[in-house]
């Protein structure tokens, strides 16, 4: 479900397709999303935020579990935009429509990478 929900959230967010006839809201507002930027992920009709949990990934990966989750606005909710790693994209560079990012959590400093 996380994977599915942070897709969906994701092209929601960042796309913008002129073909599709669908804007983002950040771009519907004209707010330009960097490499860099905290963001905040929420589904537009659940208003359900992608969002860390402190529970360990069960399959002793180390990894952080991750969901889709209802109302919780809070530190564990917020995403740092990172350029994936081959890129010559930098910090503070605009995020274009189509691109593949990394987001790393703020407040642990890790990555999904998945």
């Amino acid at each position: 479900m996380a994977v599915g929900f942070f897709s969906l959230a994701l092209l929601l967010f960042l796309s913008v397709d002129s073909d599709s006839g669908y804007t983002s809201a950040s771009a519907a507002e004209g707010v330009e999303i960097t490499y860099g930027s905290a963001i905040k992920l929420m589904h537009e009709k659940t208003k359900f935020c992608l969002h860390s949990h402190d529970v360990p990934n069960g399959s002793g990966s180390g990894q952080q579990s991750v969901t889709g989750f209802p109302g919780v606005v809070d530190s564990n909710s917020y995403w740092i935009v990172k350029p994936v790693p081959g890129t010559t994209a930098k910090q503070g560079d605009a995020v274009v429509g189509g691109a593949t990012v990394r987001l790393q959590l703020m407040k642990t400093r890790k990555s999904r990478t998945t």
